[in-house]
């Protein structure tokens, strides 16, 4: 059966319950309804979805609140943080380098210790003096992500989907769950075996996967296709996983284009069955979100470009209905990298869209995939689904039809720019977390005059900065 008729079959019901139990939002649609309204009247034709790494809201953006009394619905970076041992810490200021904090799942629920927020201190990396995980970058350590929140929208109150890590984290902004996955980095090397780069279907590895019948299993870390002439439907062994329909699988069918700039697979070895394992990659392969999707990496992987690729085309005006943009290497913010360079980069891509021919018809979200794992003060909720969303993460949102100067506190997740997404283009939801989560509604206004670009900076590197590199192997 096609994956369109699978997918609305499996959801019917749980969405009916959702819309009788008062759960669909003013915000949400249902699977199969037309937004026509919202799709009519928008004149957005092209989403960009910038993905950094590791990061949480009051990392970014709490000392800008600070400095910006109103803009913020909570007042800023707190001045002193108690923990749950009652160690009273006054937050810091970053240096250039992030400094490294363990993030996987076990830290975030650490963190959020039951919803007090305050089992920081568990996390290794903040555990004592100088607690770097209860830390925040000044506007001037980061101007260009600061110009843009300044001038455009911003949203104080985006969660992560889970308490997951980059491999998660990057899953939930094409799929609005996990599919079972806890999201955490995959790591288990079967005997006998290839082993592959990365983390996903071509890597030989294992993610750990929630059982029907309780307790955690390990899994191919692969969300398998069984209409594929591969075995498994892409996965190294038969795998539980069910198949997951994606935002570009709805946006083929509607006739819309996408596109992932990211790293790729340069070598991908076939066996004799037709199973793929990728033997050489470009640098920030881990965090590519085709290769855990059997789907994309068997089928759509000729809509995966470099990451350069995007200021080139966005430049030339060549810019899909739907982006996402995922840095590599050097450029991410991910922990033990330069902020500088990351914020030089950020930099380059709004610049590329805001002085591009299709600025008037774009908008950019620029987020951060998961909390790195720094200090954020908001309890985070639960999902639709009823899985517990993850800590707070920034979320600037660029365009012409932006409120300038406005702060939307409505709360949503990664599955709002989902739902943005779907209703812009008059597409169905996936599931039940996009079909009713808020999809940003108060932070545009279609009929203001337009907004004009903001100018970016370049900064160099500070002197005696270093990058770790092994980070980006051993964490997410």
């Amino acid at each position: 059966m096609h994956w369109l008729q699978r997918r609305i079959g499996r959801i019917a019901c749980a969405v009916g319950a959702l819309a009788v139990a008062g759960v669909l939002g003013a915000g949400a649609v249902e699977p199969g309804s037309a937004p026509a309204a919202q799709a009519q009247a928008s004149p957005i034709r092209h989403i960009v979805v910038l993905d950094m790494e590791n990061h949480s809201f009051d990392n970014v953006l709490g000392y800008w609140c600070q400095d910006r009394p109103g803009r913020c619905h909570q007042s800023g970076m707190p001045r002193a943080v108690t923990f749950s041992n009652t160690a009273v810490v006054t937050p810091g200021t970053d240096p250039d380098v992030v400094p490294i904090v363990r993030h996987m799942v076990k830290d975030q629920v650490h963190a959020i210790n039951g919803g007090k927020m305050n089992g920081w201190l568990q996390i290794p990396g903040c555990r004592a003096p100088p607690y770097w995980c209860v830390s925040g970058y000044k506007p001037r350590q980061i101007p260009n992500v600061s110009a843009l929140a300044t001038r455009f929208a911003i949203s104080d109150r985006t969660f992560s989907m889970a308490d997951s890590p980059s491999w998660g984290g990057h899953l939930d902004i094409v799929t609005s769950n996990l599919d079972g996955f806890t999201g955490d980095i995959p790591r288990g090397k079967p005997p006998g075996v290839p082993q592959g780069r990365g983390w996903g279907c071509d890597s030989g590895r294992q993610g750990a996967w929630h059982s029907p019948g309780g307790g955690l299993k390990q899994e191919p870390s692969c969300v398998p296709d069984p209409s594929l002439t591969v075995p498994n439907g892409g996965a190294f062994r038969p795998s539980p996983v069910r198949y997951e329909p994606t935002i570009m699988d709805e946006l083929a069918a509607a006739g819309k284009s996408w596109r992932i700039y990211g790293a790729r697979c340069t070598h991908e070895k076939v066996a004799p069955d037709g199973l793929m394992t990728c033997a050489a990659d470009q640098s920030g392969y881990n965090w590519a979100i085709c290769p855990s999707l059997a789907e994309c990496l068997y089928t759509q992987e000729g809509d995966v470009v470099p990451s350069a690729q995007f200021t080139t085309d966005a430049r030339a005006g060549d810019l899909p209905a739907f982006s996402v943009v995922i840095p590599t290497g050097a450029d991410s913010q991910h922990n033990g990298f330069s902020m500088t360079a990351g914020d030089d980069w950020l930099g380059q891509v709004a610049s590329a869209v805001m002085y591009g021919p299709q600025w008037h018809s774009t908008v950019l979200f620029i987020t951060w995939d998961d909390c790195g794992c720094f200090y954020d003060q908001v309890l985070p909720g639960i999902n639709p689904d009823g899985t517990r969303q993850g800590p707070r993460v920034p979320l600037v949102i660029v365009s012409p039809y932006a409120k300038p100067h406005y702060t939307d506190s409505t709360a949503t997740t990664f599955a709002g720019i989902l739902a943005y997404t779907e209703q812009t283009f008059g597409l169905p939801a996936l599931g039940v977390n996009d079909a009713a989560a808020y999809p940003y509604t108060n932070a545009f206004d279609y009929s203001q005059k337009p907004l004009k670009p903001v100018h970016m900076v370049t900064r160099p590197i500070p002197r005696g900065d270093h990058i770790i590199w092994s980070q980006a192997n051993e964490d997410s």
